[in-house]
């Protein structure tokens, strides 16, 4: 049978979802834990494959397996099976031909930003620190711009391997409360670092260096020096992949 697996994780330690030769990966831990659960190496695909650093609370998983487990009890045993900075938050029985990566999806990303004097160590691995006031509500104006289908060529990093860069985006807000700040995007797909070049535009925009509108040239000179710098990575959180 083919399980699906929702899973949340702290990127801090790890050199992203995937597995790699540079390092601990997300994929490595979920496979020692498969592999010691069943008494064999599987593998598993993956949704999205995050860099590192960066965080979930709902990236998507499978494997197959033949087992009396029931589908739903797989997410106690691998959690009791895994280091606490990774919970299976979700597990159950998929079609056999489902594939978590080559079908339609619409992904949510936040990007959490701490904006006040000095930083929060309870938060320090989940959020960035900005120093400098930053105006929200002109973000939030700037963010809107990129609802709709569009050429993010300015926002995506080099090396990229996709055959299009063009992206639809159904949702893109900026919202405070308090001394946090937090740009949601929701989207059918999105670029190497797009989230992260956007979230560190959006900042240059907050703190008075362009004005909102400045967000639509960007978009429109499909050059990624145009666009600001790419945030830093622990502010990243996948939310969520929708299978519509």
């Amino acid at each position: 049978m083919r399980i699906f697996l929702r899973i949340a994780y702290d990127g801090t330690n790890y050199c992203g979802f995937q597995s790699q030769t540079n390092g601990p990966a997300v994929q490595d831990a979920v496979e020692e834990a498969i592999a010691d659960l069943f008494g064999r190496q599987i593998r598993i695909i993956s949704a999205s494959r995050t860099d590192a650093g960066v965080h979930a609370e709902g990236n998507v998983a499978v494997f197959d397996v033949d087992t009396r487990i029931a589908p739903g009890k797989l997410a106690f045993a691998l959690n009791a099976r895994l280091p606490e900075d990774i919970r299976i938050v979700e597990s159950k029985q998929v079609r056999d031909d489902f594939h978590p990566r080559f079908r339609d999806t619409v992904k949510t990303y936040e990007y959490r930003i701490l904006n006040r004097a000095h930083p929060d160590p309870l938060s320090r691995r989940t959020e960035m620190h900005y120093y400098y006031p930053l105006d929200a509500e002109k973000m939030n104006e700037a963010a809107s711009c990129i609802v709709g289908e569009h050429d993010f060529l300015s926002f995506c990093a080099a090396g990229y391997s996709s055959k299009t860069t063009v992206r639809r985006i159904f949702d893109a807000r900026v919202t405070r409360s308090g001394d946090r700040i937090v740009f949601s995007v929701t989207g059918t797909g999105f670029l190497y670092n797009m989230v992260r070049i956007l979230a560190g535009t959006l900042i240059e925009i907050g703190a008075g260096k362009y004005p909102p509108e400045h967000m639509q040239e960007i978009l429109e000179a499909r050059d990624r020096t145009k666009a600001g710098p790419t945030a830093v990575a622990k502010g990243l959180v996948l939310m969520r992949i929708d299978y519509p």
